[in-house]
C-alpha cells in the first residue's frame, strides 16, 4: 500500500482537535434538559474523542459566565449562575408541599444514606408511614438502593441525581454540615434519643402526609 493511502487511511480515524470537542460537548449539553454523564456524550461523539478532558476545558471557559458547567452526581449539566437565579424567578401557585414528616425523612436520608427504614424510624423517634415514603419516590428524590446484608436484607434508601440536581448539589458531601445548619436557623434542637417518643406516639406524624398510622404495611418486609 502507497505511503499516502496510508496515511489518509489512518486520518479517518483520528480524533477531532480539542476545540472541535468542546464545541461538540457544548451542543449535546445545551440540547439536553437532564444532566447527561461523560459515558453518554462520548458514545456520541467521533472515535477517539476524550469527552472529560473536552469537559474539562468547557467548564474553565464557562467561569464568569451567565451560565456555568455544573457536576450533578456523575453527570454534566448547563446551569444558570447561581447569582442570576434571580432572573429566572416567578410566582407560581404551590399545589404540593412536603410535610414535615416527608421533609425529615428525606433529610435523614441524605446525610445517613444507604438507611433503612428501620434506621429512619430509629434516628426520628416515630414511625415512617408508608405514604411518606412513597411521596419521596414518586418526588424522584429517593430510590432504592442496595439491601444491607443483615438478617431479613433490608432494602436502603438513598437520594437520587433529581434530588442533587434540585438543590444545585454536586455529590451528598456538599450538604451542608451542623454548624451552618444552626447558623441558618434550619437546625431544631431535638431531646436525646432515650426521651424521643416511641413508635406507638407517631400516629399524629403519619397523619401528615394523609395515612393512618394503624396497621402500616412492611415495606418490603421489613
Amino acid at each position: 500500500m502507497p505511503e499516502d493511502t496510508e496515511d489518509e487511511h489512518e486520518s479517518l480515524f483520528a480524533a477531532p482537535p480539542m476545540a472541535e470537542q468542546e464545541r461538540m460537548c457544548e451542543a449535546i449539553l445545551f440540547a439536553t434538559a437532564e444532566p447527561v454523564t461523560v459515558r453518554e456524550i462520548e458514545s456520541r461523539m467521533p472515535h477517539g474523542s476524550d469527552a472529560a478532558e473536552a469537559l474539562a476545558h468547557l467548564r474553565r471557559r464557562y467561569e464568569g459566565r451567565g451560565v456555568h458547567l455544573v457536576r450533578v452526581g456523575d453527570a454534566w449539566a448547563m446551569r444558570t449562575a447561581p447569582d442570576l437565579g434571580f432572573l429566572m424567578q416567578r410566582e407560581t401557585v404551590e399545589t404540593r408541599k412536603l410535610s414535615r414528616a416527608a421533609i425529615e425523612t428525606l433529610a435523614i436520608i441524605a446525610y445517613h444514606q444507604p438507611v433503612t427504614r428501620a434506621e429512619i424510624e430509629e434516628i426520628r423517634g416515630v414511625s415512617v408511614s408508608r405514604g411518606t415514603v412513597d411521596q419521596l419516590l414518586e418526588l424522584e428524590w429517593i430510590r432504592f438502593g442496595r439491601r444491607k446484608m443483615t438478617p431479613g436484607r433490608p432494602v436502603t434508601f438513598v437520594v437520587t441525581q433529581g434530588f442533587l440536581d434540585h438543590f444545585g448539589l454536586e455529590s451528598p458531601r456538599d450538604l451542608p454540615g451542623l454548624k451552618e445548619l444552626r447558623a441558618a436557623g434550619l437546625l431544631e434542637n431535638r431531646p436525646p434519643p432515650d426521651q424521643m417518643p416511641s413508635l406507638g406516639e407517631g400516629e399524629d406524624d403519619a397523619r401528615e402526609d394523609g395515612t393512618d398510622a394503624k396497621g402500616q404495611d412492611e415495606l418490603f418486609g421489613e
